[in-house]
């Protein structure tokens, strides 16, 4: 959907979502060149606008879903996505203009099991960044405990389209990380999700559910998916990614009314068990239409109006889900 511009001004918020939170978020400007050669102050690679957002984030705040591309790096044979890179640089920018300092790299579906742009940016991002990696049902225990001493806290299964991992492997997997404290984060459609729901159940380690949950619209909260989760929420183990709000979006920007109905349920019912992500460099979108990710974080301030509980997705949740340390 192409942002609105207003020439010499910030845009006017449209939509429903516009009284929620005309006091925490600015729409989208239009879509910047990918590389600009000069980019103008407060410019992020892979992100529209150059303003930070309104909401002033507290120390410790984690970024917990983004990705790493680098081309030096062989892309998997079977690879859907292959985004430009989007560099440890740039990735630094972005937390400038946000605010945070810890985040969570998550293994693109690009390399396949070749985690290796991963755990690089992991090692020299340093002690504040964590990762979600992807393997197979041949990972050896050894490379578990491997990529689990190099800061790892979590396996990726994207199931959105055929690639390096199957729903077959979700439950032998989810047995052999679950000593570790680790999860499993689980990438796929929303009515796949649904129909899948005994599998989850069973489930016995912690379970992560990205871009909250692929909910479908404009079924939204009224959905199987949405009951699904929520019903996996209760049970105690599972957790919700508030991102990707641009992803399943009917409305589009800059309030997602829609989809943001569904990130305000979420929040509501167990902020205890939800974290926040920015999903950037954004690959599923093109490079004129990625969103501006000060407008994403400042739409967390109008699904979680409560400081303390906002505070708790940004800072509590993602220590003891990806094992920060507190306080």
């Amino acid at each position: 959907m192409p942002n609105e511009v207003e020439s010499g001004r910030r845009p006017l918020l449209l939509g429903t979502m516009a009284a929620a939170i005309a006091g925490t978020a600015r729409a989208q400007t239009a879509g910047q060149a990918p590389q600009p050669a000069q980019p103008a102050a407060g410019a992020v690679r892979w992100s529209t606008g150059t303003e930070r957002p309104r909401l002033r984030v507290p120390a410790n705040a984690c970024d917990c879903h983004h990705h790493i591309y680098d081309s030096k790096y062989p892309a998997a044979a079977n690879a859907v996505l292959l985004p430009p890179d989007a560099s440890i640089a740039d990735y630094r920018a972005l937390q400038r203009r946000l605010g945070t300092t810890r985040n969570v790299i998550v293994q693109p579906s690009t390399y396949g099991t070749d985690n290796r742009v991963t755990l690089d940016a992991m090692k020299e991002m340093g002690a504040n960044t964590r990762a979600v990696a992807v393997v197979n049902a041949e990972v050896s225990d050894a490379e578990l405990r491997r990529l689990h001493d190099l800061g790892v806290r979590g396996i990726r299964f994207n199931l959105q389209q055929a690639g390096a991992t199957t729903i077959d492997m979700l439950e032998p997997l989810s047995r052999r990380i679950h000593g570790m404290g680790w999860h499993c984060q689980v990438f796929m459609p929303g009515e796949k999700l649904a129909e899948a729901r005994d599998l989850f159940m069973r489930l016995p380690s912690r379970l992560v559910f990205d871009h909250l949950g692929h909910v479908p619209q404009p079924a939204g909260v009224e959905s199987p998916t949405f009951a699904t989760v929520r019903a996996l929420i209760d049970k105690g183990n599972t957790w919700v990614k508030l991102s990707g709000a641009y992803i399943d979006t009917r409305v589009g920007p800059p309030g997602y009314a829609d989809t943001s109905a569904v990130a305000r349920a979420y929040a509501a019912h167990a902020p205890q068990r939800m974290v926040w992500g920015s999903d950037w460099p954004h690959p599923t979108q093109a490079a004129d239409q990625k969103p501006d990710d000060a407008v994403l974080l400042d739409l967390l301030a109008a699904w979680v109006p409560d400081e303390a509980a906002r505070n708790r997705i940004l800072v509590d949740n993602p220590a003891e889900l990806y094992d920060f340390p507190r306080g």
